[in-house]
């Protein structure tokens, strides 16, 4: 098997590569190839041992990708980010109930910026875990929210309630 040199995108020499990694390289077609016993440099296409790097687009084990649609190039798809959501739940709260534990849902903010620089830089896996971290914070967060409400409901019941029997007894003491 042959060891092949390749020009890149940048027209920088790389190599030396098998088939196999010239695959994983995602070379074109029109990729200018060449190894020993070749003349001139020649058309990845136009190499007969290169035609199986063309045969099916590579994609990287445990990745998700979507199908590609007119390039041989895999593209990672983006997961939810939750940022906006993870805001609404930490700070309309935190603003008007004034509850501190709220405040939980800064962990979720957190885990919702990384999905975007972990996308950004390539790391498809980490972008997916905090993506779901951020998803189960915020979720949590609006589960706290909803607790946290549901107890001043019941305390305001209870207040009433407390208040409106005193009251009664109260009015029927003054009209003695």
């Amino acid at each position: 098997m042959n060891r092949y040199f390749y020009i890149d995108a940048t027209g920088k020499q790389r190599g030396t590569f098998t088939p196999q990694e010239l695959r994983v390289e995602n070379i074109k077609r029109d990729t200018l190839v060449w190894t020993q016993g070749m003349e001139q440099w020649k058309r990845a296409d136009e190499v007969e041992e290169l035609k199986i790097v063309f045969e099916t687009p590579y994609t990287p084990p445990n990745q998700h990708y979507s199908e590609p649609k007119h390039e041989t190039t895999a593209v990672a798809y983006k997961p939810k980010s939750w940022l906006i959501e993870s805001l609404l739940v930490t700070l309309l709260p935190f603003v008007f109930c004034g509850s501190f534990l709220s405040l939980v849902g800064i962990i979720a903010i957190v885990y919702a910026t990384q999905v975007d620089s972990h996308f950004a830089r390539g790391d498809y896996k980490a972008s997916e875990e905090a993506s779901l971290l951020a998803g189960r914070w915020t979720k949590i967060t609006l589960w706290v929210l909803i607790a946290w409400v549901a107890l001043i409901v019941l305390a305001l019941v209870i207040l009433f309630g407390f208040l409106g029997f005193s009251m009664a007894g109260f009015g029927d003491l003054i009209d003695m």
